[in-house]
């Protein structure tokens, strides 16, 4: 079963010390270390802050691209994300846990439902 889980909330990285960053980079190829060694590892990807963001839109025919996101960031945003192949959920909850965000704002964990193309 593969699952993505999402991480990070800018904000709360932000507000981290230089000791803190690093220990949390660390943590990030440590988890990317543990899951090639196990064979759950998938891809991981990074995405830009959202001030980089268009949102295109098509009505009646005719696209419209507008600046920034499709939906609010008032709470932060997704940086990133892992995709892991597991046994179960259980297994996709106790690997979010070992994401270093698990400590500062959470990781949410959703099965991948459909996929193409990266094989």
């Amino acid at each position: 079963m593969k699952f993505l889980l999402l991480h990070m909330n800018p904000s709360a990285w932000e507000a981290l010390t230089n000791d803190d960053q690093n220990s949390a980079i660390q943590g990030h190829d440590e988890f990317i270390k543990l899951t090639r060694e196990s064979g759950e590892f998938v891809a991981t990807k990074a995405v830009g802050d959202p001030s980089t963001s268009s949102t295109v839109r098509v009505r009646d025919g005719k696209s419209t691209v507008t600046d920034g996101t499709y939906l609010p960031t008032t709470a932060g945003f997704m940086c990133g994300y892992y995709v892991v192949d597991v046994a179960s959920k259980e297994r996709a909850l106790e690997l979010a846990a070992q994401i270093p965000e698990a400590k500062y704002t959470g990781v949410e964990v959703r099965p991948v439902a459909f996929e193409a193309g990266a094989e």
